[in-house]
């Protein structure tokens, strides 16, 4: 993918462009415990750092041995509001990085529009993406399905093949080659760099040199 073909950036929110992935480990874990089931911090990362609600759901009736209510989780949102209230801050280098494009950008996270929309106003990056943010919510199936990745760019008018994607997360960098869509697999939060390499990807660790991996990429 030259630096011409690259009309459209994608970016996931959560680890990407909020730095909010250590707080939800950390809520992660008290819900875990409210439960009566425990995860350590290593299989949190692993299983629910950018899953979609049914993958969360999945893991945790599994190792809770029942299934869970519809819309179990609502009972714990209030943690994880208090949480980014209180702690919430942009990704270091997000900032620079977003100045230093051309190409269109918008967001495709696996959250609800309510909760994307508040974590981009916390952290001063509304601007940014104002009427271009879509959420799991949107398709039939989340990420790692490429759905939400095809749905943002038909809706911003643009070839997945002229598309490139940001995430932080092992799901995410699947939905996007499930997508056809160049993958940047930024390892400076908790994923480590061997989960999001594989073909069509370039992982790096500092949020300022996007811009630049973009044009030789």
């Amino acid at each position: 993918m030259t630096r011409e073909s690259v009309e459209l950036v994608i970016f996931d929110c959560d680890g990407v462009l909020v730095d909010s992935e250590r707080i939800c480990v950390r809520v992660d874990a008290l819900i875990m415990a409210d439960l009566g089931i425990s995860f350590t911090e290593a299989e949190i990362i692993e299983n629910f750092v950018g899953s979609s609600t049914e993958v969360y759901t999945a893991a945790v009736e599994e190792r809770l041995g029942r299934r869970l209510e519809k819309g179990w989780q609502l009972r714990y949102e209030h943690l994880y509001d208090a949480a980014f209230a209180a702690e919430l801050t942009a990704v270091d280098g997000i900032v620079e990085a977003l100045a230093g494009l051309t190409a269109a950008v918008c967001v495709a996270s696996n959250g609800h529009h309510d909760g994307i929309r508040s974590s981009l106003k916390i952290t001063g990056l509304s601007a940014h993406f104002e009427g271009r943010i879509f959420s799991a919510a949107d398709v039939a199936r989340g990420k790692p399905a490429p759905d939400l990745f095809l749905f943002a760019a038909r809706s911003m008018g643009v070839e997945p093949q002229r598309c490139a994607v940001v995430e932080d997360s092992a799901y995410g960098v699947q939905a996007a080659r499930a997508a056809g869509m160049r993958a940047f697999g930024y390892c400076g939060g908790l994923t480590p760099a061997h989960r999001l390499e594989g073909q069509g990807t370039v992982v790096f660790d500092d949020m300022r040199a996007l811009p630049g991996l973009l044009r030789t990429h």
